[in-house]
């Protein structure tokens, strides 16, 4: 990072008074509020707080133009998660430039993320909450940044809108093909229970419930490759680094 240009600078969301300096000389901004967790699991006030903490510091450095990447909507333009839905609100009441993407599934996730034994693939199996031959909306790292990236350099065409990001929508079952056939790994896919789902997480099992009344991520990725056309499919991202990256993680 600091080859490229990058200074780092160490803050505390949870203490105000140390995010100045992250602020000093900076004309523009790009943020990813982190979920927050407490002993009753997601704390949404605690999110919501450090989200506007950055936002506060953001607008007393003079800072116009800020990039939010928080999450995906779920079939409706409201967001349904309870932090970032006040940070998002937050976000366009004090920045004059404010632009939010909410991306879907990551595509990095296939290689194992978080603490409760969901995603990446174990022992040739994929396991997750989505039906196995329903579309899945998932989005490559670099495209979220490559959005950005198009955000900081015509703020006035971004400036107040809020972006749903995805890059490709194979079901979870082409998609464990698709890493098989790009890896030389092979790759099945297996649906959770409603209970192993609750037994990993009350949230988790509550998405589940969401998304078997039918609510769905929506991002138009036909719109969103007339602003960005290099758009990555998941065959796209495997080709480029995920398959490297899923054989290295699982020592092939």
């Amino acid at each position: 990072m600091a080859a490229a240009g990058a200074r780092l600078v160490v803050a505390d969301f949870d203490d105000p008074a140390t995010l100045p300096p992250a602020f000093d000389g900076v004309a523009a901004v790009f943020a990813m509020p982190p979920s927050a967790y407490g002993p009753k699991g997601v704390d949404s006030d605690r999110e919501a707080a450090r989200g506007r903490a950055l936002i506060d510091a953001a607008a007393s450095a003079g800072v116009d133009q800020v990039v939010f990447s928080t999450v995906a909507s779920m079939s409706t333009r409201s967001q349904s998660a309870a932090g970032k839905a006040l940070i998002e609100q937050y976000l366009h009441e004090h920045i004059a430039h404010p632009t939010v993407l909410r991306p879907v599934r990551f595509m990095t996730n296939y290689l194992g993320v978080g603490s409760i034994g969901l995603d990446g693939i174990v022992d040739g199996v994929h396991r997750h909450m989505f039906p196995p031959h329903e579309p899945m909306q998932v989005i490559a790292l670099e495209d979220i940044a490559d959005l950005a990236a198009l955000a900081f350099a015509d703020p006035a065409r971004f400036a107040g809108r809020t972006v749903e990001l995805a890059g490709d929508q194979p079901s979870p079952v082409e998609a464990a093909a698709a890493i098989s056939e790009a890896t030389g790994i092979p790759v099945r896919y297996e649906q959770l229970t409603h209970a192993e789902a609750a037994a990993m997480s009350p949230l988790l099992a509550e998405t589940m419930q969401t998304w078997a009344a039918g609510e769905r991520w929506h991002a138009d990725i036909e719109a969103l490759r007339v602003i960005h056309p290099g758009l990555r499919t998941l065959t796209d991202w495997l080709d480029e680094s995920g398959a490297a990256m899923i054989r290295a993680h699982l020592g092939t």
